[in-house]
């Protein structure tokens, strides 16, 4: 039986949970992730449901079911199997994706918000300097018809305390776009870091070993240092796109940090 909010509380659960999917893969080189790597490599597109007493937030969205069995274009290098849009995902949790009430990007690129059009009555949360830049035409990672669906956007600068209790709070770090944002989320076990494409590789942090692009290698640079220092505290950080380490993570049922 869900909680008032819609959510996956039951009696005796306190703070903040935290549940993670997959939504999509994708296969790019691997020089994309860490400079120099040879290869390719098939990399998950990752969403998070924070459930908090006063609401439900998602971070990121994943790719956008019109990817389902797409065999040409973006299709030859999109996985995005049946049952695996952030819909399907919810519904698994008999969350409604109806009573989600905030949608968090960490930036705009189509595996990160292709399942925001899935999520009617969200209000988007996007730093200012992101939602101008997807708008602007630069970068074709990013699809208008993913993140421009009409729904409420609510529009930040610098850090963002979402329910006013420090528990769910953004905080810029640029580099891979020029307006991505992470989220700290202190649950009951401990503290986790959603970084999005801010580290996607637990090698990326651990050896300081930046992407062959970026819109500021010198900004991801300093993001990744930031998390460092947050890793150092006890903060569990979780890798954007780190198949070995997605492995690991259960999907579906509340983390235990």
């Amino acid at each position: 039986m869900g909680a008032a909010n819609g959510g996956v509380r039951h009696d005796g659960d306190e703070g903040v949970l935290l549940f993670a999917f997959t939504c999509g893969y994708i296969t790019l080189p691997m020089g994309f992730f860490l400079e120099g790597e040879p290869g390719k490599v098939k990399v998950p597109a990752c969403s998070y449901l924070i459930d908090h007493p006063k609401g439900l937030a998602l971070f990121d969205t994943g790719f956008s079911p019109r990817f389902t069995d797409m065999a040409d274009g973006l299709g030859k290098i999109v996985d995005m199997p049946k049952g695996e849009s952030i819909a399907d995902r919810l519904t698994e949790l008999n969350v409604d994706p109806a009573r989600i009430d905030w949608i968090i990007n960490s930036h705009l690129h189509l595996d990160h918000a292709g399942g925001n059009a899935l999520i009617p009555n969200a209000t988007v949360i996007v730093q200012s300097g992101e939602w101008d830049f997807g708008l602007g035409g630069e970068d074709g990672a990013y699809h208008a018809v993913d993140f421009d669906t009409g729904q409420p956007v609510k529009q930040v600068s610098g850090e963002h305390d979402l329910f006013g209790d420090g528990s769910v709070v953004l905080f810029p770090t640029p580099g891979h776009t020029p307006g991505h944002q992470s989220v700290r989320v202190q649950t009951g076990g401990g503290e986790a870091i959603l970084c999005g494409d801010c580290c996607n590789m637990r090698q990326s942090l651990d050896e300081m070993h930046l992407p062959d692009h970026a819109w500021s290698l010198d900004a991801c640079r300093n993001s990744l240092e930031l998390l460092s220092k947050l890793r150092d505290k006890g903060a569990r950080i979780f890798y954007g796109h780190d198949p070995e380490f997605w492995s690991g993570v259960p999907q579906s049922e509340a983390l235990q940090l």
